[in-house]
């Protein structure tokens, strides 16, 4: 087999999973710019489906909504949502700029089957059913059966002309948080990208090994040493110069006086 023949190695690459709502964009632009030669897959996967596919090894890191398995993967908390109602524009509710619970007491309030805030009791008055997905909750606001309480990002994923939406107070919160499989020692790629998310520098310890200092060259180096050569040379000039100054005769040892004036000693 020849060179030519030879089959080039396959560069390494790294999958990120990520749920409907969370966008991942600020922090592959940084991965492309450190490391141009590793692709990055983007998976979008359902909430319930996240940490299954992580365990599987269907992906080497993702951005999900917590809580997940601790036993099996390993998780960074990243940011906290704020929990807002979908309404119709016509709604009585749009004239607040926030809403309690309690205001909602009368509401048909829709719970999806792919819910992903953690309630104890769902405030309003249960739908007759749950819809499938928040895609389907979102089209039956829309027709006016119901509102639909969710996070701010899924509100703006399923944004509607012909509605709107309102923060809710005391409501439930989706936390979302980088994970990956549980392994000893975490892969380089995960470290990588663990890096980009907390924001570490391109060359900081704890990311990839950092990219020594140019070294100077030949040329360069023989200028620096001229350069302190002179300047040593003139050091030990402008010290011999001050030693004349203060009294060392040109040629000669120092005498340890100062030179005084001549003349005659002054009369008692």
């Amino acid at each position: 087999m020849t060179g030519s023949d030879t089959p080039s190695a396959t560069p390494p690459s790294f999958r990120l999973a990520y749920v409907p709502g969370v966008t991942p964009t600020k922090w592959v632009r940084v991965w492309h710019e450190r490391l141009p030669d590793t692709p990055l897959e983007l998976v979008q996967v359902p909430p319930a489906e996240a940490g299954r596919l992580l365990a599987d090894g269907g992906a080497e890191a993702g951005l999900v909504r917590l809580p997940v398995d601790r036993d099996v993967l390993s998780a960074i908390p990243l940011y906290t949502e704020t929990t807002v109602v979908v309404i119709p524009k016509d709604h009585a509710v749009t004239a607040a700029e926030e809403v309690t619970l309690p205001d909602l007491a009368d509401e048909i309030v829709l719970h999806p089957l792919d819910d992903v805030l953690d309630w104890e009791t769902l405030p309003g008055r249960p739908a007759l059913e749950r819809p499938a997905s928040t895609a389907d909750a979102v089209e039956l606001v829309a027709a006016g059966v119901g509102v639909l309480l969710v996070p701010q990002s899924l509100a703006r994923l399923h944004h509607r002309k012909d509605l709107t939406y309102r923060p809710v107070l005391e409501a439930p919160e989706s936390r979302v948080a980088l994970s990956w499989p549980q392994e000893e020692p975490t892969p380089d790629l995960v470290e990588e990208f663990i890096g980009i998310v907390r924001g570490r520098t391109v060359n900081s310890t704890r990311g990839r090994a950092a990219t020594p200092p140019p070294q100077p060259s030949a040329k360069e180096k023989a200028k620096a040493k001229a350069k302190r050569s002179g300047t040593a040379t003139g050091s030990a000039r402008k010290q011999a110069a001050t030693g004349r100054r203060a009294g060392t005769p040109k040629g000669g040892k120092a005498t340890g006086k100062a030179p005084g004036k001549r003349g005659k000693p002054r009369g008692r």
